[in-house]
Order: C-alpha cells, then sequence, then structure tokens
C-alpha cells in the first residue's frame, strides 16, 4: 500500500483550501467530519451517492490541500479534518464556510417544502 501525501502545515495555501471546498461533494465530506471528528474512508463514503472512485478522488483534493489527514491503519484509512491547523492559518474560515454550508441547506429545503 502506498503512503499518503499531505502538506505540512505551513506549506497550506488559501487557493488551494478554497478550491477544495468549493465542491459540494467535499464540502459535504468537511461538514460530515466537522461532526463527527474521525471516520474510515469506507464508512463517511457509503452515505455519500458518488462512486467510489469519484469519492477516492475528493479525498485526494482534500488531504492534498491540506483540509484533512489521513492516517493509514493497514487497510483502512482514517480520516479528520484539520481544523486546529486551519483555524490558525485562517481564523474563522471553516466556520464561516460551514454555517453558510447550512444556510444553504435551510433554504433549499425550505424551497422544497410545499
Amino acid at each position: 500500500m502506498r503512503e499518503v501525501t499531505q502538506p505540512a502545515t505551513e506549506a497550506i495555501r488559501l487557493a488551494e483550501v478554497l478550491r477544495a471546498l468549493a465542491d459540494p461533494v467535499r464540502l459535504e465530506i468537511v461538514q460530515r467530519l466537522d461532526r463527527t471528528g474521525q471516520e474510515n474512508c469506507t464508512a463517511l463514503g457509503g452515505e455519500i451517492d458518488v462512486h467510489q472512485t469519484t469519492l477516492s478522488h475528493h479525498y485526494r483534493v482534500l488531504r492534498e490541500a491540506g483540509v484533512t489527514w489521513t492516517t493509514v491503519q493497514g487497510r483502512s484509512r482514517l480520516v479528520r479534518l484539520r481544523r486546529n491547523d486551519l483555524d490558525a492559518l485562517f481564523p474563522g474560515l471553516l466556520d464561516s464556510v460551514l454555517a453558510g454550508r447550512m444556510r444553504e441547506i435551510a433554504t433549499t429545503s425550505a424551497i422544497e417544502t410545499p
């Protein structure tokens, strides 16, 4: 099994973080990780309706942007948010993005409700 590459805290760049968070599927992954703390890739992916290879791509983009941290344990990969790193580098960014996502979900739900 090959090792995963992830940037050191000082190598995380705002443009890459924003690019990673701009995708709705990746934003959903981040939202779930924010709630759960840490998840197995397989368990988290079971709740998102995309093909496994597409999901792997999204995990890679988040990891390489510095949004998540992946730990390999045997055949499992555990993923968690790098909240402390992101909050130290870009104070309030993650909270603002997640709050915006919640507002978007609430607005969509209100529009769809008869």
